[in-house]
């Protein structure tokens, strides 16, 4: 978890992820597109290191990967990004 809350208090941008979910892939695409700059943190794949995972779900209460955090906040997971990059809301939340 320390390594997680450094990242996020460390960049504006934050996309927790694993190795081989297409829907973490989307995700950091999504922001590569738009400009997005984001620190990407990755805990294993579908085969490994699936405690640490679950220490992350337990401490974010967030249940699948991505995990995307804008300023420290959790905003959800890729088509919550989706959302929030569709409205423009995730430029306003970068700015302010």
């Amino acid at each position: 978890l320390a390594q997680v809350q450094a990242g996020v208090a460390a960049h504006d941008v934050v996309v927790l992820g694993m190795r081989g979910n297409p829907v973490v892939t989307r995700a950091r695409k999504a922001l590569d597109a738009v400009g997005v700059a984001h620190e990407y943190l990755e805990f294993g794949s579908y085969f490994s290191q699936w405690r640490r995972r679950n220490a992350i779900k337990m401490w974010t209460g967030w249940p699948t990967f991505p995990m995307v955090f804008v300023r420290g906040v959790l905003v959800g997971g890729a088509d919550d990004l989706q959302k929030l990059i569709a409205s423009g809301e995730l430029k306003g939340l970068l700015k302010s």
